[in-house]
């Protein structure tokens, strides 16, 4: 694992961008204090070295006929690592399945699935999760409405330097 220092300006660039990821590299650079080639270079940078993994739009999901959103929780009947690999080599393959993650405890995966509708949710879960092999349950929790939704992670902005580990 690499050990990266971010100082104060790669931080606001990381911040600004997480928040807004079609922002201009002239503005971008004028919010971190710095001129416009630096900060394309700090930019590039930061994508090589993996602190930005990619941009994406915020699509609306309703508006998309994607109506409902539920989490279901997996437990597999083997939890050797070929059989985890396995499910989540399958997982890559559904496109209902927006997230999914490997849990500690009684739930060995947390899928997060969106479907037009109940129905369309239930036709996923029996042809296709409850179908799959290794799955030893699942149980289904359906969203009401999302109150926040906020991709990322806290930047701290006030420290000169914070180091971040990095695998290599």
């Amino acid at each position: 694992m690499q050990r990266v220092k971010l100082d104060r300006i790669d931080r606001h660039i990381l911040h600004d961008l997480q928040n807004d990821g079609r922002m201009t590299n002239v503005d971008l650079a004028r919010r971190a204090g710095i001129s416009a080639p630096p900060c394309l270079r700090r930019v590039r940078a930061l994508e090589e070295a993996g602190f930005i993994k990619g941009y994406h739009a915020n699509v609306d999901s309703v508006a998309l006929g994607y109506n409902v959103t539920v989490f279901a929780h997996v437990g597999l009947s083997s939890q050797a690592e070929s059989d985890l690999k396995a499910f989540e080599g399958m997982v890559q393959g559904w496109a209902e399945v927006r997230e999914c993650h490997m849990l500690a405890g009684e739930t060995d995966f947390l899928l997060k699935v969106v479907a037009e509708d109940w129905d369309s949710y239930q036709r996923f879960l029996t042809t296709k999760l409850t179908a799959a092999p290794n799955i030893s349950h699942v149980k289904s929790a359906l969203a009401i409405r999302t109150s926040k939704l906020q991709p990322g992670v806290p930047i701290t902005l006030d420290d000169d330097e914070v180091t971040a580990d990095l695998e290599s």
